[in-house]
């Protein structure tokens, strides 16, 4: 079985990977984590330095405790949910999680939103995780 979450650097990000990490372990599951930071985005060095430690701390604790793991470097859309849906179905993914903004209705009629567009379009389970809403 194979769990796939995307990975980001925030609270809500942080989140996503415990809810990942106890579905992997309650499973028994490899977990993927897919690393879809561009090269030349937007940030400084030091961003870019915080998000690779923050990424490898990630791996750390996961080889500290046992959960098989692997890290997927993709970027072959033109969006998030689209990188996430390709490496959710090249990689036979069981079982997506994913976080959730609170946003307006005004909100997600002008930004769009990832997170429907994985929840429609996804071939497998998709766990969403969300903040409590003092928290976002």
């Amino acid at each position: 079985m194979r769990i796939l979450m995307g990975y980001t650097r925030t609270e809500l990000g942080e989140a996503v990977a415990r809810h990942a990490i106890d579905e992997a372990r309650r499973r028994g599951a490899e977990l993927l984590i897919l690393n879809t930071r561009r090269a030349g985005a937007a940030g400084d060095e030091d961003d870019e330095a915080r998000y690779q430690e923050g990424l490898e701390q990630l791996t750390a604790r996961l080889a500290h405790e046992g959960i098989d793991h692997r890290v997927l470097d993709y970027s072959v859309g033109d969006s998030l949910a689209e990188d996430l849906l390709a490496a959710a179905r090249k990689n036979e993914a069981d079982l997506l999680v994913i976080g959730l903004r609170r946003r307006s209705p005004v909100g997600k009629l002008v930004m769009g939103s990832t997170a429907q567009e994985i929840l429609l379009n996804a071939d497998c389970p998709v766990l969403a995780v969300k903040l409590p809403s003092e928290q976002d």
